[in-house]
């Protein structure tokens, strides 16, 4: 038998260019695609062909590659952020960073409430016994706990994954960094944009480690799985929904003394749609600045609150990471009482602050409000592999409402600020009425 060396280079180059297509189709279909897909194919093969443990591998990789890397992004990212953390031109800059973490706060109480009210149970597995735990017997012990944690070793905290001692350290060393070079900030920049861009190479895995985490799940307990999933989903989905609509305009309203539902639904309409499909704060960056453009608001107040926002402004990841926390300490069994919840509700609001802005960040911050209720980062990992799953509807509710806050709130304050200071817009042509405010506005 003869060997045609022109028809091997014939398949091989059509080898060559089928994986390039089948690569450009991967890179170019969105994440939530291949994550239902991921889904899908776990639930299937859950059914059809359980025990392989090559499948549940993959599940396994991801949430270790993703408990590697959470501590050092909150590290870095908090710090960074931090550490450019400059006061705005005008005196409402202030107000607007005020309503942002206000808002960070008021979000992660609603999640308290919540949860109260529609407690989830988590299904884990038993790799780490829950005989092992033991949650702090009240606030007294928390706050002991917590202030131990801040005064650990910031390289220990970070072997250890201890994220409230990082958390510390970083917001320390953050402030300490504002009176650094330029050079220094920089070099935080490059390190935070590179940690984060590793994240996003593991979360672009997300699809076969959601795959792998579903296959278990089917495999060992069946299809009423998927049940705790959809009551997670309920829960989440509805608090955000709840803060969007009862908890902003509540806010907006003690700024302004006016209807704050007009200008609520013209942010939820014009912001939160497109940062639903884009899961991205940083990508609806341009979309907020045009908003507030046509709103007629001060330039050098919204250049600077938007983007700001965007890393601050964190409501629906401080549902998510209160949610999320609170589910695991209910499925173990830790009992919560409203003290330990209020700490809960702060240490939520600052560690969303800090959030990645990458889709599915803010999971990885689960496991600092875990280690609240002496939960170890194993198991609380597991609560983050259960994020990625919910994550199909809930990230993108969550960037929603995260970047239509952004809008909402700068416009509150600078309207707040109309109303106190009229004098100093005295000869400003720019939208005052908020009972119709898209008056002028391009429908």
């Amino acid at each position: 038998m003869q060997l045609n060396p022109m028809a091997d280079e014939t398949v091989i180059a059509q080898g060559r260019s089928n994986l390039k297509k089948i690569a450009k189709f991967w890179n170019r279909t969105g994440l939530v695609p291949k994550i239902i897909v991921g889904l899908l194919i776990g639930i299937l093969l859950g059914v059809a062909a359980p025990g392989l443990s090559v499948i549940s591998l993959l599940g396994t990789l991801f949430v270790g590659a993703l408990r590697a890397v959470a501590p050092l992004l909150v590290f870095v990212l908090v710090m960074s952020s931090l550490c450019h953390t400059q006061a705005g031109q005008r005196t409402n800059m202030r107000t607007i960073i005020i309503l942002y973490l206000l808002g960070n706060v008021l979000a992660a109480l609603s999640a308290v409430l919540a949860s109260r009210l529609f407690p989830i149970t988590l299904h884990l597995s038993d790799s780490v016994a829950t005989s092992d735990i033991t949650p702090p017997s009240g606030v007294g012990e928390v706050l002991t706990n917590l202030l131990l944690s801040v005064v650990t070793n910031p390289v220990e905290s970070l072997v250890n994954a201890n994220y409230l001692g990082l958390l510390a350290w970083a917001c320390m060393l953050g402030i300490a960094l504002r009176q650094a070079g330029d050079g220094t900030k920089r070099m935080l920049d490059d390190l935070s944009n590179a940690i984060t861009l590793v994240v996003k190479w593991i979360i672009e895995c997300a699809p076969f480690g959601i795959l792998g985490l579903v296959y278990a799940a089917i495999s060992e307990r069946g299809l009423g799985e998927l049940i705790s999933y959809g009551e997670l989903i309920l829960v989440l989905v509805g608090t955000m929904a709840f803060v969007a609509l009862v908890v902003n305009p509540i806010v907006v309203y003690c700024c302004t003394r006016k209807n704050p539902y007009p200008l609520v639904l013209m942010c939820l309409r014009d912001s939160f749609v497109t940062a639903f499909f884009t899961r991205s704060s940083a990508a609806n960056i341009p979309i907020n600045l045009e908003i507030c453009k046509r709103l007629g608001l001060d330039e050098d107040t919204y250049s600077v609150s938007i983007p700001l926002g965007a890393t601050i402004n964190m409501a629906g990841a401080a549902v998510t990471i209160s949610t999320m926390s609170l589910a695991a300490a209910n499925t173990l069994g830790i009992s919560v009482d409203f003290p330990t919840a209020l700490i809960l509700c702060i240490l939520a609001a600052a560690s969303a602050a800090g959030a990645s802005g990458v889709a599915g960040g803010s999971l990885l911050l689960i496991p600092m409000a875990c280690s609240l209720f002496g939960i170890p980062n194993a198991i609380a990992m597991q609560v983050v592999g259960i994020g990625f799953i919910v994550g199909v509807v809930q990230d993108s509710c969550e960037t929603g409402l995260n970047s239509s806050t952004d809008v909402l709130y700068t416009a509150a304050a600078e309207f707040r600020d109309r109303r106190l200071h009229p004098e100093r817009y005295k000869n400003d042509k720019k939208l005052t009425d908020l009972e119709h405010p898209r008056e002028g506005l391009p429908n």
